[in-house]
């Protein structure tokens, strides 16, 4: 029952805040404005329009989990379970979304995919992506193969990154220092630091943008019962330059560097080791694209370079590179009817016993219909043509319907849509378990849903998903192979969200995940999961935050002798005080995450932090 007292005191210290907010000194209302979701056509159309409930965060959404990390912010949204991502920093995460793993989890970074050829499922580390330079996050879940490609078959992650001021020149610096500690240590020595520097801005039709990232964290070791400190570092270096070239075209070209360094444990057997791991990106690419009032041709294209290496019992050395392009027309071709054609290109290389290498190239059309009845439909079809596999054709019909009233509406929306899944080349051809004869991966998802809003203040949802994969690809640990299993895995889930707003700067938020997978191995998927979040404004420059997490009783694998085992359910709290001095200029917070100290187990055999407070300022000049 302890979980639930602290549920209830997280309520209780936010029930007396709206006495504490001040009212505007002006009676004018203030009129919203509707909310846009982008990632479910790739068409801007406002929130009612849309057939999915894609969660958005926006800049005012990020800035109030600055100290944290992405996975984080991820691991507190309807559908996700990131394990790893409450426990040491450097640690390895699990991103599972509606009972899937993370190979089902798409990451698009300003619109192309990110994803490691050379890493075992072909999966993107977000530990390489610095909250502070990110500009918004909208999440799109189910099936998304048709518009985004293979690999989208539980979510569908999108990240933009920040870009340049307005002005010719303008600097952005943060800062967090905090203490690093377990339940059991009292210390108030500082652990954990974290720097971010922006400079750019825009003159004469060019515009810049150059940005340095560091974080640091020691203090915490790697394993439970370990006595050594675990260090973890990384570094980012981006660089933008944009160019307006006509009134209706424009170029921008953009570099990054991220390098990675985290020391860890021997977890097979328990016990401190003198083990690292590292991992080196660059990324380079373009954007151009042509508008006009009706139609948009756009082209990106990227190139990854990825190296890693593994000093442990099992070391190993990685390297992969990926090659990106998608071009894409859009165009409204009547009013509220509005399609879009595109071309995908991917070739994936990986130096693994030999060097191997695989091409993707996915042409696809997409069609979304408005109508002032109040239905829309998004519908579309993707042709996967596969160097190795041949060629698979993917599906999604996505229909909704919107009842207006008011400033309110109550919309039902349905999806049945499909994805394709190949496996890596490290599944295929690398020194663990490959498997040059494993089959692709399909899945199939069916969801229903509703929304209501009322007032522009008041939002709730509920969705009901229900998905099948089948020639899963999976791991068998006696015999040391990958292989495709010979059984259908079933997952269904309801996914319930929240949000009201009942004072201008007073607002509380939560979501609630049911999860059930039938066949395969769910390891760390916990069946229940809450998450509630209030913020109020207590007087013009001070802002409180109280955040209250449940994640319900989940399965794990014991490594030492490969057995199963049960892990509790736990709770946290979490609280933050944000300090304008200068609006828009200067402010500062403090937060306290784990606020009551919980012991709990996340993932079997590793650290969890205890209370831990940190202290962070942002300054814009």
């Amino acid at each position: 029952m302890k979980q639930y007292w602290q549920f209830w005191l997280a309520i209780c210290l936010f029930a007396a805040l709206p006495g504490f907010s001040q009212e505007r000194s002006d009676s004018i209302p203030m009129q919203e404005l509707e909310e846009v979701v982008v990632s479910d056509t790739r068409f801007p159309l406002k929130r009612e329009q849309s057939g999915k409930t894609v969660i958005r965060l926006g800049a005012e959404e990020l800035a109030a989990y600055r100290g944290q990390t992405l996975a984080s912010v991820l691991n507190q949204q309807s559908g996700f379970e990131i394990s790893g991502s409450r426990g040491r920093p450097g640690e390895v995460l699990g991103v599972f979304a509606r009972g899937g793993r993370g190979r089902q989890v798409l990451i698009l970074l300003d619109g192309l995919r990110v994803s490691d050829p050379s890493s075992a499922a072909r999966e993107y580390d977000l530990r390489l992506l610095p909250i502070a330079n990110i500009a918004s996050v909208e999440i799109l879940k189910g099936a998304s193969s048709v518009l985004y490609g293979a690999n989208a078959a539980t979510a569908v992650i999108n990240i933009r990154t920040k870009t340049p001021d307005q002005n010719p020149l303008a600097l952005s610096v943060q800062g967090s220092t905090g203490t690093h500690n377990a339940p059991s240590d009292s210390r108030w020595d500082l652990g954990r630091f974290s720097h971010f520097i922006s400079l750019g801005g825009k003159q004469g039709g060019w515009d810049y943008k150059v940005a340095f990232s560091h974080d640091y964290a020691n203090g915490l070791s790697s394993l439970s019962t370990g006595l050594e400190e675990d260090p973890y570092s990384n570094w980012t270096l981006d660089l933008n330059v944009g160019h307006q070239i006509t009134e209706r075209s424009r170029l921008s070209l953009f570099a990054n560097q991220t390098r990675m360094k985290t020391d860890f444990d021997n977890s097979f057997a328990g016990a401190d080791a003198p083990f690292q791991y590292r991992t080196d990106q660059e990324r380079a690419g373009l954007m151009w694209e042509w508008a006009d009032s009706l139609q948009q041709i756009q082209l990106i294209g990227a190139y990854t370079g990825f190296e890693s290496e593994n000093q442990s019992d099992f070391p190993g050395r990685f390297e992969g590179q990926s090659l990106t392009a998608d071009l894409t027309y859009k165009r409204q071709i009547i009013r509220g009817l509005y399609g879009l054609a595109g071309l995908n290109f991917i070739r994936d290389r990986a130096e693994l016993e030999n060097t191997e290498e695989v091409t993707l190239l996915d042409p696809y059309v997409n069609v979304v219909w408005t109508d002032p009845s109040g239905l829309n439909l998004n519908t579309g079809l993707r042709l996967n043509m596969h160097s190795t596999y041949g060629n698979k054709g993917v599906y999604q019909v996505n229909p909704s319907y919107v009842l207006r009233f008011g400033r309110g509406y109550l919309k039902f929306m349905g999806t049945l849509a499909s994805s394709y899944i190949t496996p890596s080349l490290s599944q295929l051809y690398g020194a663990f378990g490959a498997n040059p004869d494993l089959e692709p991966e399909t899945n199939r998802t069916l969801e229903a849903g509703a929304e209501l809003r009322l007032d522009s203040e008041i939002r709730f949802s509920l969705v009901h998903f229900s998905r099948r994969e089948e020639n899963t690809v999976q791991f068998n640990n006696a015999d040391f192979v990958y292989f495709n299993a010979g059984e259908t895995i079933r997952v269904r889930g309801l996914e319930a969200e929240l949000y009201w707003k009942w004072r201008p700067d007073t607002q509380f938020s939560v979501n609630y995940t049911f999860t059930e997978r039938e066949g395969g191995n769910a390891i760390r998927i916990p069946k229940h999961k809450v998450n509630f979040s209030a913020q109020a404004r207590l007087s013009d420059k001070i802002r409180a935050t109280a955040r209250y997490s449940y994640t319900g009783k989940r399965t794990d694998t014991d490594f030492t002798t490969f057995t199963p085992v049960e892990l509790r359910g736990f709770s946290l709290v979490d609280l933050r005080l944000d300090y304008t001095f200068v609006p828009d200029r200067l402010s500062a917070f403090v937060s306290i995450d784990n606020a009551l100290n919980t012991e709990y187990t996340e993932v079997l055999g590793f650290t969890t932090p205890g209370r831990n407070v940190t202290l962070g300022w942002s300054l814009k000049l």
